[in-house]
């Protein structure tokens, strides 16, 4: 029995070595990656302030740090407070008066008045008053011009516009029109025609397919 107890023994004292083992060993790697992985730190991690504050870091939780920095790396004063004027403002300023009259009453008269002079000059040389319009319609600029005598040209050839076909696309290409009847009249192809729709029994007896040129509407 005393075996057994004391073998008992040496077994619970392994696992709790091993256990703080395991313990001290998780608590080695989160604090690592809590290094790696620090909120703001730079990624390649060689820059001068963060080597001159690794040390401080370590003070103070890592929360603290990012929000009010470190202290006492500036200034020692920490009751100073920031200037109000930048380096850019201090040394560029603006020119001042000095407070001494430059030019005398009649200087500055005389180049005031010149500068009226010419500036009322310029004006009236860039703004010109524009010449009224001339009112033109295109009838009387391109048709009624003086001088200009409008002559017909002479008739070439003969037409009664009242009695003679007229010329158009479809008269010139009567014979490439499809589903119509032929066309023997070339002065009247379209002339209402009843063959197209007459049965060939009675197109036999008709002497006449087709109706001539002397044949009226």
């Amino acid at each position: 029995m005393v075996r057994r107890t004391v073998k008992q023994r040496s077994q619970g004292l392994c696992r709790v070595e091993s256990g703080v083992m395991q313990e001290n060993v998780s608590t080695m790697t989160s604090e690592v990656d809590e290094e790696n992985n620090a909120v703001g730190r730079c990624l390649l991690g060689n820059w001068v302030e963060e080597r001159a504050t690794a040390l401080l870091d370590r003070t103070k939780p890592t929360s603290c740090v990012h929000k009010y920095g470190h202290t006492g790396i500036l200034s020692m004063d920490v009751t100073a407070r920031v200037q109000g004027i930048s380096t850019f403002k201090a040394t560029f300023k603006s020119p001042k008066s000095i407070g001494v009259r430059q030019k005398g009453n009649r200087a500055e008269l005389l180049e005031n008045d010149l500068i009226k002079r010419i500036s009322d000059q310029i004006q009236a040389e860039m703004n010109i008053e524009p010449l009224a319009p001339e009112l033109c319609s295109v009838t009387k600029a391109d048709y009624k011009v003086e001088g200009f005598k409008s002559v017909r040209a002479p008739l070439t050839t003969d037409h009664d516009y009242t009695a003679d076909q007229a010329i158009t696309f479809w008269s010139d290409n009567y014979q490439k029109i499809q589903g119509v009847t032929a066309v023997k009249t070339k002065d009247q192809p379209f002339k209402r025609n009843a063959t197209f729709s007459t049965p060939i029994g009675d197109q036999l007896d008709d002497t006449m397919l087709y109706p001539s040129e002397n044949d009226t509407l």
